[in-house]
């Protein structure tokens, strides 16, 4: 998932190890992040 990537600088490899549902929490963070008011 490339928004992990370019939040987080997270490498694939450091993603394939989660399951899903905490990819998808993690993505939910990584937009947070990026969105500067955490909406959209």
């Amino acid at each position: 998932m490339a928004d992990l990537a370019v939040v987080f600088h997270w490498a694939p490899a450091d993603m394939d190890r989660l399951g899903l549902q905490e990819l998808m929490e993690w993505r939910e963070r990584a937009r947070v992040r990026a969105t500067p008011d955490g909406h959209e």
